[in-house]
């Protein structure tokens, strides 16, 4: 959206993490460890590869980093640049499913369906390694037409970004 930041780690070595991202345990179902690769052919990236897709394609109007976590998460903060499309937003099930597409880069090719040949690159993260949020999205993204080939997990999510000590924003704001 025009904003710049800047993304660096926090220099403070006493910083330790708090509240739902300090917790080590969490009940299986739904918190269950998810893989590293949860759909077929999606390449999984750590946080370098991620700050190069942040510089090199979201920087340029190339790629979208997609939070798939509820709002509210996503209001308590995100990594900077990302763009809040809660996990279940390309369901079938939701009414509104075309639109957010669209929103995403698909465009109209008639009779209700939709082409995805100019559509941005996306990398779809969630809370973390425990959470199968990014991967219900991406699944559902791969479902409704979007190329495996424009897919990228960020499977470390807000626990691993957060642990790093790397830059937060909130919502509204980078």
């Amino acid at each position: 959206n025009g904003t710049s930041f800047t993304i660096a780690r926090n220099p403070d070595s006493d910083a330790v993490l708090t509240g739902d991202f300090a917790r080590t345990s969490r009940a299986c179902p739904p918190f269950c460890i998810q893989p590293m690769v949860p759909v077929a052919g999606v390449p999984t990236l750590g946080e370098l590869e991620l700050l190069v897709f942040l510089r090199d394609k979201v920087a340029k109007g190339e790629g979208i980093l997609l939070d798939a976590r509820l709002p509210d998460w996503f209001a308590k903060g995100s990594i900077p640049s990302a763009v809040n499309v809660p996990f279940a937003t390309p369901a079938p099930d939701n009414p509104f499913r075309y639109d957010i597409l669209q929103a995403l880069g698909a465009q109209p090719a008639g009779g209700g369906r939709l082409d995805f040949s100019a559509v941005p690159e996306l990398v779809v993260f969630c809370n973390g390694g425990w959470s199968d949020q990014a991967a219900r999205a991406m699944q559902a993204l791969v479902e409704a037409g979007y190329p495996i080939e424009k897919l990228r997990y960020y499977r470390g999510g807000m626990q691993d970004w957060l642990m790093l000590g790397l830059t937060v924003s909130t919502a509204g704001r980078a």
